[in-house]
């Protein structure tokens, strides 16, 4: 089965989702900027589904879903809530960068997630300058009031890709629909609170949890992940090799089968 549809969150939010495949449900949930149009999902929505009916859908203020304010990151566990009632009332979830904390988040705050997946929780103020990441989402917060969107999203891929990576996009036709969901980096920075690892969240985790990182990623991203696997009961953390924080998703893919797949974590 495949097709786009929409949920309705409990505030009235419409969520836009695109389902693909047959098996049990997988639910993908995107890190900042990322939606269908833009992004690893619908790649990795392809990737899953020979195995899994896979949920791609479009974090609330972007793509084709509504934004209705004030934001919360309640409101965002209760989107989730809603694909996951629309898949039968339980999934698998895969969450990817702040995505990844999003997802810890709903599977503390009581989801009927069943296993669950991370990749690289950019908890890097546990690692680096705490001062520097509460300055830096300062900034955002005052350039998104300014309406300087441009200057959010160059900020924001600037943590990823480098300069002259960035110079080239800004003439692309993605740019325009980069700064659209420029305002969703503040969400995504509410997601991550102070950007250290939350291991009062992380604790309440009781599924199966498998925590990945790629061997290419900054030494920092990998950091976040052993330090998130460890605070959280039952997961475990790999590594993906020969992948950065911005890869292709399709080496995610056989990982997340056989996870998902598996009788049991231990």
């Amino acid at each position: 089965m495949n097709n786009t549809s929409q949920v309705t969150s409990r505030d009235g939010t419409a969520v836009e989702f695109y389902r693909s495949g047959n098996g049990p449900a997988v639910i993908l949930v995107d890190g900042a900027l990322c939606h269908r149009g833009f992004g690893p999902a619908a790649e990795l929505a392809q990737e899953l589904s020979p195995y899994f009916t896979v949920y791609a859908y479009d974090r609330r203020g972007r793509g084709r879903s509504g934004d209705t304010t004030p934001y919360a990151v309640d409101r965002e566990i209760e989107d989730i809530d809603a694909l996951m009632t629309e898949a039968g009332g339980s999934a698998h979830v895969y969450g990817i960068s702040s995505g990844a904390i999003l997802a810890l988040r709903a599977a503390a705050s009581g989801l009927a997630i069943t296993r669950l997946a991370l990749f690289e929780p950019p908890c890097t103020a546990e690692f680096g300058d705490p001062q520097e990441v509460k300055d830096e989402h300062s900034r955002i917060d005052e350039l998104l009031a300014a309406g300087r969107r441009g200057d959010v999203v160059e900020i924001f891929l600037s943590y990823v890709m480098p300069p002259d990576v960035i110079a080239g996009m800004k003439g692309s036709p993605a740019w325009p629909a980069l700064e659209a969901v420029a305002p969703t980096i503040a969400y995504d920075n509410a997601v991550m609170g102070d950007g250290t690892v939350p291991r009062d969240v992380a604790g309440k985790v009781k599924v199966p949890t498998l925590v990945l990182a790629g061997t290419e990623s900054p030494e920092i991203l990998r950091q976040s992940a052993r330090a998130l696997a460890d605070a959280t009961p039952r997961a475990v953390y790999r590594t993906l090799d020969n992948q950065t924080h911005t890869s292709a998703p399709q080496p995610h893919a056989p990982i997340l089968r056989e996870f998902f797949s598996a009788p049991d974590l231990r």
